[in-house]
């Protein structure tokens, strides 16, 4: 049946009066409730106000919490909530946390002779002080828990939730069981019962799962950044707050809701959880862009990747044609990429950049034998002594275009695309996972690919995906290139989408919305008659519907030989910029700049002119934000600067 959710939490604190022992905190930019031990009756309201034409629990049901656990004692319980009745120290219904355990109890006098019944989810770890959505679905000897809208984890017991649960002269208690022991710690933000009905398809509908809502007090909603006026706050909460001075701190969850005072544009920054949000600023605008550095290059490169060694500095690496001399990392001083390392690569196709824990890699992508004759790609790790790469480990690979590191449920994998083997274009692309015990990268999973160019790895709310941008079978480059979901310890295929020389994917996010882009650098076919223009072509942007579960065409653009993407932001606007290689006739062609403009989607904003494109990369420096192109046919790459006003 479709019944009206109750929300318990609002009841303890109707028309927005904090009931004593209350208090509202705001952390990560999210608020709750904390609980205090003193006055655990204060906490609780009768039943009926709830049940006001029925005195009977309902037999089937949701209950969905929202919560932010601390750290607990490893023999300790808390309570999230009880229903009790008045004559008695027994819990008729109530959910309780241990570490890395959640029970859920209730009574049933016919069952079990009047004993309470405990249903206890293993492996649940909450107490990692972040927001987290709990939904417990009840039905019969049915229970299933759903964390943060990931897989459901489901029992079966052998005594069912009681078919009629009175509830006459019993009361809930917030946070407690009537008494001062097991009181919850941490901040409750929602907490509601909703009778007849699974509320996982209900609240599993937004980005933020975390924080997903059904209904949440008022006293807890978000209000508006700036009041509209000097208006004191209608309901005031607190918040730990910290303001950093000087240089850009970094900005993660563990700095979410604290604030940086950039001294030299007087600016205030809020931190997301993820990027710096401005807050007394003016907010900067893209006017036009400037060629800003001339970067000679090794020989022509075929792709570059941008990164930052914490407290070493920001660095670019080139992937170049020739070897000797091989492919070339530069390091930004004085305000310019200056020479830096030279690595001997074997026709560098492109680098990536990541992390495992402390260590630092950087693998490059070769798409030629060396001189003995071998394949290999190679990783190189950062030597803290030496300031330099150093060799790491070796990985046959073939025709090797593109590496993708990731991360999923904590292990850390490293995927690359094979190209081809010999004349044969199908084969499969491998994905390699890191064996903390040996230090190395093993052979997890294949895939089969053709002609692949680019893997593109990204998540969905705890969904992970893996797209890989494949471009020629051998006799046509109009294929199905595919993406690929995590399910069950390895990624399954997804959807398919028709490409036409997928050259790379690219995601990106617009507020709550997820993109998907796609560069497709050629048509052709060795069945059919030659287009007037093989590299006059769409490449199109895909918008993930949630509903229909898959991505839907957004926009297509037309480009001319198009090999990469890169989305980028200046202040609160948002952009795409396309590598045009080739228009049929000159590699001399213009990349564009797109712009978002919501309804109309991306609209051409500025004409930038290149020489076989390759690459962009977009990044930033306290001096001001950049992007990077790469040339595939002169050994001359480009750094523009972005004019703001």
């Amino acid at each position: 049946t479709d019944l009206r959710p109750l929300d318990i939490l609002s009841e303890v604190v109707p028309a927005g009066r904090l009931a004593r022992g209350m208090r509202v905190f705001q952390v990560q930019g999210v608020r709750g409730f904390q609980l205090a031990a003193s006055r655990p009756r204060a906490l609780g309201f009768p039943a009926s106000r709830l049940f006001i034409h029925c005195d009977r629990f309902p037999e089937e049901f949701s209950i969905i919490v929202t919560l932010r656990v601390l750290s607990i004692p490893i023999k300790r319980n808390e309570y999230v909530f009880t229903l009790m009745a008045e004559e008695s120290p027994s819990v008729l219904v109530g959910l309780r946390y241990a570490p890395n355990k959640l029970h859920f109890l209730f009574w049933s006098q016919e069952h079990t002779g009047g004993w309470q019944t405990r249903v206890t989810f293993p492996n649940v770890s909450l107490s990692d002080n972040q927001w987290h959505t709990l939904i417990l679905a009840v039905s019969g000897q049915s229970f299933s828990l759903t964390v943060d809208c990931s897989v459901p984890k489901d029992m079966v017991v052998e005594t069912p939730f009681p078919a009629s649960l009175s509830v006459k002269r019993a009361s809930f208690y917030l946070g407690n069981r009537r008494r001062r022991k097991g009181v919850f710690t941490g901040l409750l933000r929602q907490l509601v019962l909703l009778p007849g009905a699974d509320a996982t398809p209900r609240i599993c509908t937004t980005m933020d799962f975390k924080v997903a809502t059904l209904s949440v007090p008022t006293v807890l909603q978000d209000l508006p950044v700036k009041p509209a006026s000097n208006e004191v706050l209608k309901y005031p909460y607190e918040t730990d707050t910290k303001v950093t001075l000087g240089s850009r701190p970094p900005c993660t969850k563990q700095e979410k809701a604290q604030f940086w005072f950039n001294v030299s544009r007087r600016g205030l920054y809020l931190c997301n959880g993820s990027a710096w949000i401005s807050m007394l600023e003016v907010k900067q605008r893209l006017d036009y862009v400037e060629e800003y550095q001339n970067l000679v290059t090794n020989s022509e490169t075929m792709g570059v990747e941008v990164f930052t060694i914490p407290k070493v500095g920001l660095f670019a690496a080139t992937a170049n044609r020739y070897t000797p001399p091989g492919s070339a990392i530069y390091k930004w001083t004085d305000r310019k990429f200056v020479p830096y390392q030279n690595i001997p690569t074997y026709q560098a196709q492109s680098w990536k950049y990541f992390t495992i824990g402390k260590k630092i890699f950087l693998a490059v992508a070769n798409f030629e034998q060396n001189n003995r004759g071998q394949e290999f790609s190679v990783i190189y790790k950062w030597s803290r002594r030496k300031e330099k790469f150093v060799t790491y480990q070796r990985i046959t690979t073939h025709s090797a275009r593109d590496w993708e590191a990731f991360v999923i449920e904590g292990e850390a994998f490293l995927a690359v695309v094979n190209h081809r083997e010999g004349n044969n274009h199908n084969i499969d692309s491998v994905i390699y996972r890191w064996n903390p015990r040996t230090g190395l990268f093993e052979t997890n999973q294949t895939i089969p690919t053709s002609g692949a160019y680019d893997w593109e790895f990204f998540t969905v709310g705890p969904y992970s995906f893996l797209a890989v941008a494949n471009t020629f079978n051998g006799t046509s480059t109009k294929i199905y290139s595919h993406i690929y979901i995590w399910l069950s310890g390895s990624f399954q295929l997804f959807q398919s989408i028709l490409t036409f020389g997928a050259a790379d994917w690219e995601v990106f996010r617009i507020r709550d919305r997820v993109f998907l882009a796609v560069a497709n650098s050629h048509s052709y076919d060795s069945g059919i008659p030659a287009p007037s223009n093989f590299y006059a072509i769409n490449s199109s942007i895909y918008e993930l519907n949630i509903t229909a579960q898959m991505f839907v065409k957004f926009q297509d653009l037309l480009t001319y030989s198009a090999l990469d993407w890169e989305f980028f932001s200046v202040g609160d606007d948002s952009f795409l910029v396309v590598a045009n290689s080739f228009d049929g006739f000159t590699f001399s062609v213009n990349s564009i700049i797109y712009r978002w403009q919501g309804y109309e989607g991306f609209v051409a904003a500025h004409h930038l002119p290149t020489v076989g494109c390759r690459d962009w990369e977009a990044f930033h420096t306290a001096e001001g934000s950049y992007l990077l192109y790469s040339s595939a046919k002169e050994p001359l790459s480009k750094v523009l600067r972005l004019k703001t006003i």
